[in-house]
């Protein structure tokens, strides 16, 4: 089985293009012209063990919004497309991820219904120009797209890096743990015969 998709996503303000395959090996191609986001899904891939090909172009003249949000739209997209039909799958996952003083937990259900719990206060509202709460709107845009039932819990942290490197980091993590195969499990893994 080749878990793997392409996605592509153009408007007015984006263009972005991602491929996805879930049974990589942490290889990724990363150009969002966010650098610090840059460093987030290079992060997601190699702690997911996922293949991931991102080209994004944004208009960054005007702020990063736009660019984070869609990257979340098509990040959602492209991995459940990836995901098939879900037979054998896990579908849940969690992680507990230490990173120095930070600590993040992190719980997900493939289960099709979109829910995000994102309770994560920063000490500062900006990282390298960037404003801390995209990254909450990236998660929500993925979850709303990949159809995803999502937990981010920030247990302590004061830096902002550590934090949202944590985040990415045990999402990763989770994800991993989700997507992989079940040996006992040969449907769909829920009692309804489906997952929606």
């Amino acid at each position: 089985m080749n878990r793997k998709a392409t996605e592509e996503r153009i408007t007015k303000e984006t263009d972005i293009k991602i491929t996805f395959s879930i049974d990589g090996s942490g290889k990724s191609n990363i150009d969002t012209g966010i650098p610090f986001m840059d460093h987030m899904l290079i992060l997601f891939a190699k702690h997911g063990f996922f293949d991931l090909d991102v080209k994004a172009k944004g208009d960054l003249e005007i702020d990063a919004h736009h660019t984070i949000e869609d990257l979340g739209i098509v990040m959602g997209k492209v991995v459940q497309k990836a995901l098939g039909d879900k037979k054998g799958i896990c579908r849940y996952g969690c992680f507990s991820l230490p990173m120095d003083e930070t600590l993040v937990n992190i719980a997900l259900d493939l289960s099709g219904r979109p829910f995000l719990s994102y309770n994560v206060n920063t000490p500062v509202d900006h990282i390298n120009g960037i404003g801390v709460r995209l990254f909450h709107e990236f998660f929500q845009a993925l979850t709303v797209n990949l159809a995803l039932n999502l937990h981010i819990d920030l247990v302590r942290g004061e830096e902002v890096h550590h934090i949202l490197e944590a985040i990415f980091k045990g999402f990763a993590k989770a994800l991993d743990r989700a997507t992989s195969f079940d040996s006992r499990e040969k449907d769909i893994p829920s009692t309804k015969g489906m997952l929606d």
